[in-house]
């Protein structure tokens, strides 16, 4: 199996981009690593390492999409780009799987337009592992798709129920639907007919989830519309943050503060890993024909090499295979919606 690395994506590429993929490389020795981008660049930073691992190979790029590029004009202008052609390469069966920390935009446009999506699944979303004091909680859309149909959020479900099962071995996953309420009448006319349409499925739907109970083990996935979804991982984010920069700052104003700061030093550090996105990778951008991980755009080597790990992962259990035959479960139930 191949991975194409996007290797100049993300705001630490590529030298961690390439250190971490030198690592994949190491851990997974029978496996191939394709770092996408500009030749020179990229020889440069293998050459740090002496022996280029033999499972890992250069393909020339000459652009890059920055992160302030519009996403359908990074793809329509610059054809050339490491995002661009780490999708090619999976669309010309020259590689199973992408992993990029670059432009997510482009990276989910240029994998919608290239690998084209599974048989039966309308619109790929991006699916992010939150961390809960109970394990983890999928949540699923977190930008892919910002103008959501019921159908959309539904086969949300269905693909969250999927990767549930097969990459986290939860036997029947909690479906959980975002909502600003537990009752089935509260929400727009968009969540009340995703409510219809789980509620009807054979999905384990437990109902309307609220967003503080994303991390009361309500439900082991959420879906949610790509903007809501968005805003809501990022204000999560930065809430994990300040709060462990607030509970530093507080308890460095004594002496006591500071000792008690010190006792629990080895619980903090365990809380911090649990919160780190770099444990768990990158997001898969499930639905599209292929294997497409969606990394933090601060990804470290860490982070790129669990990402190739994912990536693996996902490939290795044949999730793709197992969303086509849920999607095909649900096509009496969705038949006649647009």
């Amino acid at each position: 199996m191949r991975v194409a690395v996007d290797a100049m994506g993300g705001d630490k590429a590529p030298h961690e981009i390439v250190k971490g993929s030198v690592q994949a490389a190491q851990q997974f020795p029978d496996k191939e690593i394709v770092l996408v981008g500009d030749e020179k660049a990229l020889q440069h930073e293998l050459n740090a390492y002496g022996t280029t691992p033999k499972n890992i190979t250069i393909y020339h790029a000459s652009q890059v999409v920055g992160m302030d590029d519009p996403a359908t004009y990074s793809i329509r202008q610059k054809t050339n780009s490491s995002i661009t052609h780490s999708v090619k390469l999976v669309a010309n069966g020259e590689a199973s799987a992408i992993v990029s920390a670059g432009h997510t935009g482009a990276t989910v446009a240029a994998a919608t337009l290239h690998l084209k999506t599974l048989k039966g699944v309308r619109r790929p979303g991006i699916a992010i592992t939150l961390p809960t004091q109970h394990g983890i909680c999928l949540i699923i859309d977190v930008g892919a798709n910002i103008a959501c149909k019921p159908i959309h959020l539904f086969q949300y479900g269905v693909m969250a129920a999927v990767f549930g099962k097969y990459i986290y071995g939860i036997k029947n996953p909690r479906i959980g639907l975002l909502n600003i309420g537990e009752e089935s009448a509260k929400g727009n006319d968009l969540v009340k007919e995703t409510f219809t349409l789980l509620s009807n499925s054979h999905l384990n739907f437990v109902g309307n989830v609220e967003g503080r109970e994303i991390f009361d083990n309500k439900a082991d996935a959420v879906v949610c519309e790509g903007f809501v979804g968005n805003v809501m991982l990022k204000f999560a984010e930065g809430l994990a943050i300040n709060l462990l920069s607030t509970i530093k700052a507080e308890a460095m104003k004594s002496f006591w503060s500071k000792l008690g700061l010190g006792l629990c030093k080895p619980a903090m550090e365990k809380l911090r890993a649990k919160m780190d996105f770099s444990e768990y990778g990158g997001a898969p951008l499930l639905g599209v024909n292929g294997v497409c991980i969606i990394g933090h755009g601060r990804s470290d080597s860490k982070a790129i090499q669990n990402a190739i790990k994912l990536a693996l992962q996902l490939s290795k259990n044949e999730v793709n295979e197992h969303i086509i035959s849920e999607v095909e479960k649900t096509n009496a139930l969705t038949a006649d919606i647009a």
